[in-house]
């Protein structure tokens, strides 16, 4: 979690302390979207294959998305009082996940990878909610529609990993590498049936 400061003013009702544990909890959140929508964006330039197209236009409102709600987190950071961080070395030096792992690759590979990614961001999502739900009701609301969002893009991802059966070809990985090889994998199974 970010450090926290110590705000010389917060929103009315909490505690400056109060407002510094809300802001640390949306830096983390803040540094997760930004990372996800230049993830996002990365996944856009780099798709290969016959489902190119249907990924590469998929992602660009998922891209717009995901940064408008960065910039609504990091508006609420500065509305607690505290200075949103939003430089990459500071993103890249207090993460807790890899930089994403696949470069140019098959539609397919990429959205297997990209379903460990939504997975991490939605729990660390849900977990922010769940810490802020007493704390303070606007940041739980904010978040709480984020993960509506989050969690719609993801089924967009699965629909394309799910077989008929309503099997995901990547259950059961969990790495990126691990879960574009299952993914690679499961459309071969399906493209032989």
């Amino acid at each position: 979690m970010a450090r926290k400061q110590l705000p010389h003013y917060t929103v009315p009702t909490l505690t400056p302390e109060d407002g510094a544990t809300v802001a640390a909890i949306l830096q983390d959140r803040l540094n997760s979207l930004t990372d996800l929508h230049l993830t996002l964006k990365h996944i856009h330039w780099n798709v290969v294959g016959p489902h190119f197209i249907a990924v590469h236009l998929m992602l660009d409102p998922q891209v717009d998305a995901v940064r408008a709600q960065a910039d609504e987190v990091a508006e609420r950071i500065a509305t607690l009082g505290v200075s949103p961080v939003g430089t990459p070395g500071a993103l890249v030096a207090s993460r807790s996940w890899d930089d994403y792992s696949l470069g140019r690759a098959g539609a397919i590979e990429h959205l297997g990878a990209l379903d460990r990614v939504y997975e991490g961001v939605i729990s660390g999502h849900r977990k922010a909610a769940a810490d802020t739900e007493e704390l303070d009701t606007v940041t739980n609301d904010l978040l709480v529609g984020h993960l509506h969002d989050l969690e719609l893009f993801q089924w967009f991802v699965r629909a394309h990993l799910e077989s008929a059966g309503g099997e995901l070809s990547t259950e059961g990985t969990s790495t990126e590498q691990d879960s574009a090889g299952a993914a690679e994998q499961g459309a071969k199974k399906a493209a032989s049936r």
